[in-house]
């Protein structure tokens, strides 16, 4: 497959960049509060159609004269340029700029209605084992007492690491993380996740642990608004800062180098459900809006249940 085309930003006129996308992606962040990455991404779906269209018809796009056979031209061309989840995800970012511009009354129908597009995989979230996670976990505290690392990064990276697989978040939801959000009684945190949704997370007694340890010894400040996780300097930590930190104790482990930091989520659930979560209670616990989402992590506990009914049963 070839790699995806550059955009075309500079294509897309200033008129309709004015009149056309601002008010859309404007609606997108402050109305529907989409993060800042579905924005971005919705946007370079605008542009990448815009010059699409602009080069098939050679001037100026009318919006308001497209039909669907020109959106099934589109997808079309758009299968032998993207994966196919990438089309899906331009092809959602364009029924969206439709749909709004129809619900205020500027276009009397959504061109994309009707329009097929490929299946797509259902591939299986990757995860670590338990024993993975552990030697995963292990490694800040290895490299401190070897005098790798500072004490302050050592117990900075194990919170980092203790929160992703403890509390089962979403890397997003780890950096925006401050104290007030903490309740220390109960070791749980209050969340903010896709769509602004705030959730309580429980966070297991070992995170509450580094957390409390880091806190004392290392916290710059510690008010309602003050950030946990922090850089050296005492700025708050990126979401670029944990990828990298993840990959480093994944060398140091020996494991494979493709886990993220949001496979740590997925490792979070596989192993909830392997010991008997209930599915919904699991649902809640990862803010998934359909439990349709959840389910992709049955797999794991259904070959565990497998697994168990091989072993025990005579008739296996």
């Amino acid at each position: 497959m070839k790699p995806p085309p550059k955009l075309a930003a500079d294509s897309v006129p200033p008129a309709v960049r004015t009149d056309w996308l601002a008010p859309f992606l404007t609606f997108l962040a402050k109305e529907r509060r989409y993060s800042a990455y579905t924005v971005r991404n919705y946007r370079q779906a605008f542009e990448d159609f815009y010059s699409w269209r602009q080069q098939a018809q050679q001037g100026k796009v009318d919006f308001a004269a497209l039909t669907t056979r020109d959106l099934r031209d589109f997808v079309i061309e758009g299968q032998r340029r993207y994966g196919r989840r990438t089309l899906h995800n331009h092809v959602s970012g364009l029924r969206a700029f439709f749909r709004y511009w129809q619900r205020l009354g500027r276009l009397t129908r959504n061109p994309l209605t009707g329009v097929p597009l490929p299946k797509l995989e259902k591939a299986l979230p990757a995860f670590l084992t338990e024993t993975q996670v552990t030697k995963l976990l292990r490694g800040p505290q290895l490299l401190l007492e070897n005098n790798t690392i500072e004490a302050f990064t050592a117990w900075r990276d194990r919170l980092v690491l203790e929160l992703l697989y403890g509390g089962g978040l979403r890397v997003s939801e780890l950096v925006g993380l401050n104290y007030g959000a903490i309740d220390f009684a109960t070791g749980s945190a209050r969340v903010l996740g896709k769509g602004r949704k705030e959730r309580i997370c429980p966070l297991g007694a070992v995170a509450m642990a580094v957390l409390g340890k880091f806190r004392d010894d290392h916290a710059k400040q510690t008010a309602a608004t003050s950030p946990v996780l922090l850089n050296a300097d005492g700025s708050r930590l990126g979401v670029r800062a944990v990828q990298l930190l993840v990959k480093r104790y994944l060398a140091l482990a020996d494991l494979p180098m493709d886990i993220s930091p949001h496979k740590l989520r997925h490792s979070y659930a596989t192993h909830l459900l392997n010991s008997g979560a209930d599915l919904r209670a699991v649902q809640e616990l990862l803010g998934h809006a359909s439990l349709a989402t959840t389910q992709i992590y049955t797999h794991t506990s259904v070959a565990r249940l497998k697994e168990i009914y091989a072993k025990a049963h005579p008739r296996a």
